[in-house]
């Protein structure tokens, strides 16, 4: 089945909130998880809230990945849209996690671009897989 992308939502807890709350911290783990999907930067786009957390967003040429931190909780919720065969979303997501401390992460993984059948021009999407682990351990629910 042919697909125009692959989205990773990711809710990572149990964070470091001094990292999630460090603009710069979080602007360069976004832009390394980004490298490290093998993805080509383009822009980025960071901002830091008063009294506390950060959002933003790089810019690839393969789409983009995002967050938004709330360190009062040890929480970011994170996402990757990527198309093309050359990234892996998912390595930028683990890297991500990891330097963030996250001792739970929930991943899902969404299809997007796919041709609806009979339905010639017109694009949906569909849930791949979704897998909670904590601990770097898969959970079964």
């Amino acid at each position: 089945m042919r697909t125009e992308g692959r989205h990773m939502v990711v809710e990572v807890s149990g964070c470091n909130p001094d990292v999630l709350n460090d603009l710069d911290r979080v602007k360069e783990i976004l832009r390394e998880s980004a490298l490290q999907a093998n993805a080509e930067i383009l822009e980025l786009a960071f901002h830091h809230f008063t009294p506390q957390g950060v959002s933003g967003v790089v810019v690839i040429s393969e789409s983009h990945l995002s967050i938004h931190t709330w360190p009062e909780y040890g929480y970011a919720a994170l996402d990757v849209y990527t198309c093309g065969e050359k990234t892996d979303p998912w390595r930028a997501m683990e890297y991500a996690a990891e330097k963030f401390e996250a001792t739970t992460i929930v991943k899902t993984e969404i299809a997007r671009g796919l041709e609806i059948e009979g339905r010639p021009g017109v694009y949906g999407h569909s849930v791949v897989e979704t897998e909670v682990m904590r601990d770097g351990v898969a959970v079964v629910s």
